[in-house]
């Protein structure tokens, strides 16, 4: 299973919380690629609930984690 944040973009829409046949219907339904498809068919676990994203592929980040760069406190030498 290989994510990437374009791909796992395509679920920030999905129905969670969710059981992996309603998010592959929720896929195949909005036209996303066939790699999400079958990052979501290699789930083992049929009657896991998925919450959100982030319980299918932890490391992701959405699009409300913001990161802030500061230049006032950078330092130049």
């Amino acid at each position: 299973m290989i994510w990437t944040p374009e791909l796992a973009s395509f679920l920030e829409d999905a129905p969670f919380p969710a059981y992996k046949e309603e998010l592959i219907d929720f896929c195949e339904r909005t036209g996303a690629p066939l790699q999400v498809l079958d990052n979501l068919m290699e789930i083992e676990d049929e009657e896991a609930i998925f919450e959100g994203i982030e319980d299918i592929w932890p490391e992701y980040i959405n699009q409300d984690d913001t990161f802030y760069f500061d230049e006032e406190e950078e330092d130049y030498y």
